[in-house]
């Protein structure tokens, strides 16, 4: 989660030399040169390794540009070609799943969601990964950015970035609304907000993976988890009927029913909610941080504020959704040992700062936070820090996917949940998935 392909610059014709190296046939090589095949999400430029601003220059892209970097760099060791996944997580994941059950050797390394990556590790589809390099890629790494990519105490991916959500809003409406922003805010606080203004709370709540991340934020702001012990895989017990579940169902509801809710919550990803925060009554947005550089919010970008996710309850600190993207390598690639290499390019401090300053999505290095250029281009760079230092992760179990299939399906749409019933009932659902009782 926390992908978005992006709007603000329009993609520049792919170069030649190296670039044509990305054009290769997947698995195949380059002359004498190897081809890795890097399965990535959609970003800020896509296939291309270059966009093009809009004064017609060109600058350096997304994960398009690292691969053409990378192989570059390497002096004829390797050549990465990208292929793209689909824009939605959910889809992302079932596209390499099946690829990777049939053993596909096409595939050398893949951006996989943070949610995902436990699964795929407990699958036997990512090359183990020697202990001296978990050592080595892991250093100077966010501490919340391991755990996301650690299985069976284990590094089984590397962090490529981390993404964290925060509430973004317009100064305006809080003004109105006499909220001091300096200060933790309730969501209580924002809805009441936006219905005293006649404004609008944005939130992922179509049924898919982003209305799972705001629930599970939701829960563990309130104290709680959905899953007590993950590493117990199918056997795992579900805890999401408890208080913090009804404090969540309690806020899902409210909104759902609300003057605040925009006319289209149930179907609202995360491109839809930063349309609906840029139309005329938008009033406030919780969305990950490629938001500040969407250019849907150019036109109203001196009014855009930021401030930490909000708190479930008045006692709790919130603890906002973590996502980015870990880079894993193939167990039937044909190249594993070059794909660690290449991952290594990718990933480096140097690799990270580039695509932070291209996409708007944050790296998983600590000290890229402290580099003069990103802290110029992104004031908020220190909120960022700190909420993925306090964000709550999706419970790293296997069998996350089946679990936030029934939750999302079970609170959706968020109109109809009622907090006293739909968090026991959407445990049971879940239990019973895993049990293999019902079926998604």
């Amino acid at each position: 989660m926390g992908t978005k392909a992006g709007r603000r610059l329009a993609a520049a014709v792919a170069v030649v030399g190296t670039a044509a190296g990305l054009a290769a046939c997947g698995g195949e090589s380059s002359g004498d040169t190897p081809t890795l095949t890097w399965y990535i999400n959609p970003d800020v430029s896509n296939l291309e390794p270059y966009v093009t601003g809009e004064d017609g220059k060109q600058a350096p892209g997304g994960q398009a540009y690292l691969a053409l970097k990378c192989s570059e760099e390497s002096d004829g060791l390797y050549d990465i070609k990208v292929e793209l996944l689909p824009n939605d997580a959910s889809q992302q994941r079932e596209q390499l799943v099946r690829r990777l059950a049939a053993e596909d050797t096409s595939i050398d390394l893949m951006s996989l969601d943070p949610a995902f990556t436990a699964e795929f590790a407990n699958a036997g589809f990512l090359e183990t990964m020697p202990k001296e390099q978990q050592t080595t890629l892991s250093e100077g790494m966010l501490d919340g950015a391991v755990a996301a990519a650690t299985y069976d105490d284990n590094l089984v991916a590397v962090p490529l970035w981390s993404n964290t959500q925060v509430l973004w809003y317009r100064k305006s409406v809080a003004e109105k609304a006499g909220l001091d922003m300096t200060q933790p805010v309730t969501w209580d606080q924002v809805i009441d907000a936006a219905e005293e203004t006649r404004t609008t709370v944005s939130v992922q709540a179509k049924r898919y993976e982003g209305y799972s991340v705001w629930i599970n934020a939701l829960v563990s702001g309130a104290g709680g988890q959905i899953v007590e012990d993950p590493e117990a895989g199918k056997d795992a017990k579900i805890t999401i009927d408890s208080p913090a579940g009804k404090d969540a169902a309690e806020i899902v509801s409210k909104l759902g029913n609300s003057s605040a809710a925009p006319p289209a919550l149930s179907n609202a990803d995360e491109g839809g909610t930063v349309a609906s925060f840029s139309a005329a009554n938008g009033g406030f947005l919780v969305n990950w941080t490629y938001v500040y550089s969407d250019p849907n919010v150019a036109p109203f970008k001196d009014d855009i504020g930021w401030a930490r996710y909000p708190q479930t309850t008045d006692s709790d600190e919130s603890r906002p959704p973590y996502g980015g993207i870990n880079i894993g390598v193939s167990r039937y690639g044909k190249h594993p040992e070059l794909a660690y290499d290449a991952a290594a390019c990718l990933t480096s401090q140097e690799s990270q700062k580039t695509y932070a300053m291209a996409s708007g999505n944050q790296p998983a290095r600590s000290a890229v936070y402290d580099d003069p250029e990103m802290q110029k281009a992104f004031p908020m760079a220190a909120l960022w820090r700190e909420s993925i230092d306090a964000a709550a992760p999706r419970p790293l179990t296997p069998y996350w996917s089946d679990i936030s299939t029934a939750l999302y399906s079970s609170w959706h749409p968020p109109s109809s949940v009622d907090p006293d019933t739909t968090p026991a009932e959407s445990q049971q659902y879940i239990e019973d998935v895993l049990q293999g009782k019902a079926l998604l």
